[in-house]
């Protein structure tokens, strides 16, 4: 059984002995989900071809709500991690990739990077994301384009409240950098975007005027998707930098002016 711990979180007894997961008590719980689960497969101890427990067991192995293990499958599954559900096995999912010790290695640094500042981080965002978006648009993956194309979908439904927003845009830019093709630099994207995660939710939560700034950061990820679509490299990671650069720059604004 591996020893994961994340943040401050309690490690709890597990339903089973086998498992290689403990329960999580600190938001967001289903990225907590999905980084033990990905360290895990990264590690080798879930293997290539097996089968996850079915999602009500999971619930009880990490202690948590179904829609919590469903976003963090969800999230492992845009990240090209674990593969769908078939008809014969229609509440499982699959392992769907080995892992390898260049991947292992960058996973391992997310730990390390939590202890990084923000700034820090954004501007190693900027650098692995514009990289990313130029390859994408150069191997213009099908399966990670559509994952894309699937939460432009759902950031764009006006009723749209902010942890949803949170939730698609995570998984948006993540499908983008798997239509690279690169598993090592998902892996550190991967790592770079869990760390942070948090700091983007209490951004979005503190946005002025939340409708017409959501559906402008939506109209930023149209433009950077259809340039990606369209094979043009430079234009999509000009407009990756910029949407990164600016969100930020603008959360810095809007923490400072919450009440």
């Amino acid at each position: 059984m591996l020893g994961l711990t994340i943040g401050q979180s309690v490690t709890m007894p597990l339903a089973s002995p086998s498992s290689p997961f403990h329960t999580v008590s600190k938001n967001p719980v289903y990225l907590q989900v999905a980084e033990q689960m990905r360290e895990a497969i990264l590690a080798g101890t879930l293997a290539h071809g097996e089968q996850l427990p079915t999602e009500r067991a999971l619930c009880v192995q990490f202690g948590v709500s179904r829609a919590s293990i469903r976003e963090a499958l969800r999230v492992l599954q845009a990240q090209g991690l674990l593969s769908g559900r078939t008809r014969t096995a229609p509440h499982r999912t699959t392992v769907s990739r080995a892992s390898n010790d260049s991947l292992s290695a960058a996973l391992a640094q997310t730990v390390r990077l939590r202890n990084v500042g923000l700034s820090d981080l954004v501007d190693l965002r900027c650098a692995l994301e514009t990289t990313t978006l130029e390859r994408a648009a150069e191997r213009r993956l099908p399966a990670p384009l559509a994952v894309a194309a699937a939460e432009l979908a759902t950031m764009r439904d006006p009723t749209i409240d902010i942890e949803a927003f949170h939730r698609s845009d995570v998984r948006f830019h993540l499908a983008l950098v798997a239509a690279s093709g690169n598993e090592a630099l998902l892996a550190v994207m991967s790592a770079v975007r869990d760390s942070i995660s948090a700091h983007l939710l209490t951004a979005l939560r503190g946005l002025p005027n939340q409708k017409p700034a959501l559906k402008k950061l939506c109209a930023e990820h149209e433009a950077i998707y259809a340039a990606v679509v369209a094979g043009d490299g430079p234009l999509a990671a000009q407009l990756g930098r910029a949407h990164v650069e600016n969100f930020y720059r603008r959360a810095k604004r809007w923490l400072k002016e919450a009440p």
